[in-house]
């Protein structure tokens, strides 16, 4: 797909991050954007956005309500789109919406693992079913997954548990690369690729906390001081000294670095997967730090999870997570 003029995407996650920069460079591109969020404001903004830049005349942008772990809430975002985008095809799916959390079967609950897991895995397989009779009924088009280099690599430092997160971003890896042969059998217009981004400057951090604890505001529950105390210590930070406050301060202060200092921007993370279907990539690698993880993988696997090819990652790339 060369060009993205009159097409129609469908975004998940649309309110923050590459989501929303997906959906600032497809208008611009001249398509049609339909996203979907959990958080309406975002969403108002990512909308406010896209039109500040002064639609091209007929060119729609809609924004709609949905968890992308239920599939009843898929199906309705599907059925506003076909009544507010005037249509029954569509041409482009990004399956971006994802969020952290649910790192041990230990420490977090079984319900936090299986929030992360069923949004960040099961919202792909879910909007793959949802969509795909609308994009074999396109002329062309092309399913877009978001992966991670934790969909190749299960970790982000050696005291840190990073299970649920993992095991679903290793399942969209698996699932985009099994549906390449499965479009080229019976839809074989509708391609495929599978995104694996490294270190990206977006809100996933903080907007996991708020996903995971069912609400909007920047609060703190006991158990996320809790969890957050387990993080720290993971990473070598002595919290007893610190009160619940000092804790907060410092996820906060993460969170920001995380978004504001990362080597790449989701703007230029955008850019980099647009250019990669229209290039007609299957597999698109997100940052320097993705390339180089993806290449020190491969060259010793059995490796992967020592002390010794960790510190090698950080000392090469100043690779900092979370």
């Amino acid at each position: 797909m060369k060009d993205f003029a009159g097409k129609i995407a469908v975004i998940t996650g649309g309110g923050t991050g590459m989501g929303r920069e997906l959906a600032r460079q497809l208008v611009a591109d001249g398509c049609n954007v339909a996203m979907c969020d959990v958080s309406a404001e975002a969403m108002a903004e990512t909308k406010r956005l896209c039109e500040a830049e002064k639609l091209p005349q007929g060119l729609r942008v809609t924004a709609h309500v949905a968890d992308v772990s239920i599939e009843d809430q898929l199906r309705r975002f599907r059925d506003e789109l076909i009544a507010e985008q005037a249509t029954d095809r569509i041409h482009l799916l990004f399956n971006n919406a994802g969020i952290g959390g649910g790192g041990s079967l230990f420490t977090n609950t079984r319900e936090q693992w299986e929030r992360t897991f069923n949004i960040d895995w099961g919202g792909v397989y879910l909007g793959v079913r949802t969509f795909l009779p609308m994009l074999v009924k396109a002329d062309e088009a092309h399913i877009i997954n978001t992966s991670s280099v934790n969909g190749f690599w299960a970790s982000v430092g050696m005291g840190v548990s990073h299970t649920a997160y993992s095991a679903a971003k290793f399942a969209v890896k698996g699932f985009t690369e099994a549906l390449i042969t499965d479009l080229r059998l019976n839809a074989p217009h509708v391609k495929c690729s599978v995104v694996m981004p490294g270190h990206i400057g977006t809100s996933i951090v903080s907007n996991t906390r708020k996903v995971l604890s069912g609400s909007e505001a920047d609060g703190f529950t006991a158990n996320d001081i809790l969890q957050a105390r387990q993080r720290l210590k993971g990473r070598g930070i002595d919290t007893t000294a610190l009160s619940d406050e000092d804790v907060q301060k410092v996820v906060l202060d993460r969170a920001r670095a995380f978004r504001d200092d990362a080597p790449t921007t989701a703007a230029e993370a955008a850019k980099i997967i647009l250019d990669g279907v229209k290039a007609g990539q299957w597999r698109i690698l997100v940052g320097k730090d993705a390339h180089k993880l993806d290449e020190r993988v491969r060259q010793a696997p059995e490796q992967a999870y020592t002390e010794e090819f960790y510190q090698g990652i950080v000392k090469e790339i100043d690779w900092r997570i979370g």
